[in-house]
C-alpha cells in the first residue's frame, strides 16, 4: 500500500519536464497567483484524462482569479505528450517526465500498462493537489483508477470561498 501525502504536509520539490523539454519546478506559481494546482493524469492513452484535461481548461480563468495556478504532469515521454498535445485544448502548463520515484512521493496509485499499444511504461493513476501559500497540502484527491476525480464544477467554485474565509486543511486528525 503506497504512503499517501498528508493533508497540510509540505508538498515535494518537483522537478520534470516542459513541453519545450526543459527542467522545471512544477511548485512554482505564474505571477499573480501564489496557489497552485498540480492534476496528475495517466497518460495520451486515456480518453478519460483527456476529457478533465480540456474540461480543466475552460475553469483556469475562474481558478487565476481565485489566484490559483495550474499545471499538469504525466509519466508520459516528450513525443507521448506531443501526440497528446493534438487532442488537448489547454490553456495552462503541461509536463511529462513524472518518474515512479515521483509518483511513489506523492502516494499516487501507479498501474501496468495492460498492452503496449495502451502505453510502454507503469504511469500514475489519478491525483490533485492543491498546494497553498505556505507550500503545504491544502486539498489531496488520489485515485486507483480513471473514473473517480473531483467534479471541477464543485472545486473550482469552491477554491475562492476556501481562500476567501481562511478555510482550514481538513482531514489532519491523527489516529
Amino acid at each position: 500500500m503506497p504512503e499517501k501525502i498528508a493533508a497540510g504536509s509540505p508538498f515535494p520539490q518537483m522537478r520534470v519536464n516542459s513541453l519545450d523539454a526543459e527542467d522545471v519546478d512544477i511548485t512554482l506559481c505564474e505571477p499573480g497567483t501564489d496557489w497552485k494546482m498540480v492534476v496528475v493524469y495517466r497518460g495520451q492513452h486515456c480518453p478519460l484524462c483527456t476529457r478533465y484535461l480540456n474540461k480543466l481548461a475552460t475553469k483556469r480563468d475562474e481558478l487565476r482569479e481565485a489566484g490559483v495556478d495550474v499545471v499538469a504532469v504525466t509519466a508520459d515521454s516528450a513525443e507521448q505528450l506531443q501526440a497528446h498535445c493534438e487532442k488537448l485544448d489547454v490553456n495552462f502548463a503541461l509536463h511529462y517526465g513524472l518518474t515512479v520515484a515521483q509518483m511513489k512521493a506523492l502516494g499516487l496509485y501507479i498501474s501496468h500498462p495492460r498492452s503496449p499499444e495502451e502505453t510502454d511504461h507503469p504511469f500514475p493513476e489519478p491525483g490533485l493537489f492543491i498546494i497553498n501559500e505556505e507550500g503545504n497540502v491544502q486539498v489531496v484527491d488520489i485515485s486507483n483508477g480513471p473514473f473517480v476525480r473531483p467534479d471541477l464544477d464543485v472545486l473550482v467554485p469552491a477554491m475562492a470561498r476556501i481562500r476567501a474565509k481562511d478555510y482550514p486543511i481538513r482531514g489532519t486528525y491523527e489516529y
